[in-house]
């Protein structure tokens, strides 16, 4: 089976989470053919050679001064030639990046190559007769046809090279090389622009120190108070767009901040939802961010050839310009976009994967300390939620994971316990109400994120 991979070089100059659990989830395929696929800069041929030497029979890298700034549908597009030109019966994406974080390219990457498609996959079970089946993160079992384009989540552990492992051969290939429109490539092809970036302040707080003993008092105060971290405000609207598309009802808040009038188009497939915006012609789409927004989303900005703005946290009005506000670089920097493309798409943050008012995350910092942690969150009715620290040293399942690499929650009320605060985490729960977090750092970072704060090992 030829399988292609596709990798990035993170900004540490090493294969991102998601991407090395995509090359493992290859190399552990009978009888696979693997050949890993990427973009950049000459210099990134060393690190493709590198990663040969676990398996992949040979690497390409796509360099070429017109590929340069891409976005991910300029991307996408590079990459869905020289895939053409490799003709694999199976392509292997991770989630998502460290850098871009947008997890679109795999998506738009399968609508440009017309392939199958499985998002959020945590195991590949089984390929036979010609389909592959696969367990989903949120969406169980799903089967489809080969040729299949996969995106893996963060669920293996990348092997290392064998002490006398190969190098396989690495191949560059310019623009020329796949037949590419140079118009459609690089910063030419990108129907996004970055107009601002700046330091990510969102989501801080201003502490209020209380003791262990006034932690359930607390809580009760903050349940009957009920109140939701992600509503909207009629107040908060200044500026108004005209017709505003919202696919399915979740984005429906963010459109009022920026909407005069809001059309709802119903979450079904693709081509039934390009015929809405084709018929509609809004100014904008709005999209939410579960799992099946966000794969249609992508699907759709591919086949229209629109730009998508990812998960974005604000949306503004600005000179009759959408613009759309969003974390970037693990959530450590803002980006302010806008579309050159109209109608201007973009998922926004709404989705919250969790069905509890409260949600009790649990740090490295408790880790000898996990039943009276689970007691806890069994005595609140609470979902117990983990740090990556501490699911990757196994004290809790990766299903667990709130962060930039696991899942969002934004409920009620979030407590923290033992997190100490990593700005991968925060990205993950900032979004909620009430935020209760109990460490014995006073400088933890998680206190700058908080409501009240506990400087106190955890007592259940």
């Amino acid at each position: 089976m030829k399988i292609v991979v596709c990798v990035r070089q993170g900004l540490d100059g090493e294969i991102g989470p998601f991407d090395a659990c995509a090359y493992e989830a290859a190399l552990r395929m009978e009888n696979a053919e693997i050949t890993l696929l990427s973009m950049g800069p000459a210099s990134v041929g060393e690190f493709l050679q590198h990663l040969t030497r676990l398996g992949a029979k040979n690497a390409i890298l796509l360099s070429d001064p017109s590929f340069a700034r891409a976005d991910t549908l300029a991307t996408a597009y590079a990459l869905s030639k020289a895939i053409q030109k490799i003709s694999p019966d199976l392509i292997l994406c991770g989630r998502q990046t460290l850098v871009g974080d947008t997890a679109q390219t795999g998506a738009m990457l399968s609508a440009l190559l017309s392939c199958s498609l499985i998002t959020n996959v945590m195991s590949v079970d089984r390929i036979e007769n010609g389909t592959i089946s696969c367990t989903t993160r949120n969406e169980g079992t799903a089967n489809v046809k080969l040729p299949a384009l996969l995106t893996v989540e963060r669920v293996h552990t990348l092997r290392l090279p064998r002490l006398r492992s190969r190098m396989g051969e690495l191949a560059v290939w310019s623009a020329d090389d796949i037949d590419a429109d140079p118009e459609r490539c690089g910063l030419k092809g990108s129907p996004t622009r970055v107009v601002k970036t700046f330091e990510n302040q969102s989501g801080k707080r201003k502490c209020r120190w209380i003791s262990m003993g006034e932690l359930r008092d607390i809580i009760r105060e903050e349940q009957k108070k009920n109140e939701s971290a992600v509503e909207h405000s009629p107040e908060q609207r200044g500026e108004l767009l005209s017709d505003v598309c919202v696919v399915g009802s979740a984005p429906i808040g963010f459109a009022q901040s920026v909407a005069e009038n809001i059309i709802e188009i119903p979450l079904t497939d693709a081509d039934e939802i390009i015929e809405q915006i084709i018929k509609i012609d809004p100014f904008a789409v709005l999209w939410g961010s579960d799992t099946k927004s966000k794969r249609l989303a992508a699907t759709v900005a591919a086949k229209m050839k629109l730009g998508l703005c990812a998960d974005c946290t604000r949306l503004a009005c600005e000179s009759g310009e959408l613009m759309m506000y969003r974390p970037a670089l693990s959530g450590s920097m803002i980006a302010k976009i806008k579309s050159l493309t109209r109608p201007a798409m973009a998922t926004v943050r709404t989705e919250s994967e969790t069905a509890c008012n409260i949600v009790v995350a649990a740090g490295f910092g408790v880790k000898d300390q996990m039943e009276q942690v689970r007691q806890f969150a069994k005595e609140l009715g609470a979902e117990l939620c983990a740090s990556r620290k501490l699911v990757d040293h196994g004290y809790a399942l990766y299903e667990a994971q709130v962060g930039l690499t696991g899942k969002t929650v934004s409920p009620p009320i979030y407590i923290a316990i033992g997190v100490s605060g990593a700005i991968h985490h925060i990205a993950g729960m900032q979004r909620s109400g009430t935020v209760i977090a109990i460490n014995p750092d006073r400088n933890a970072p998680i206190f700058e994120y908080a409501d009240y704060g506990i400087i106190d090992c955890f007592r259940n």
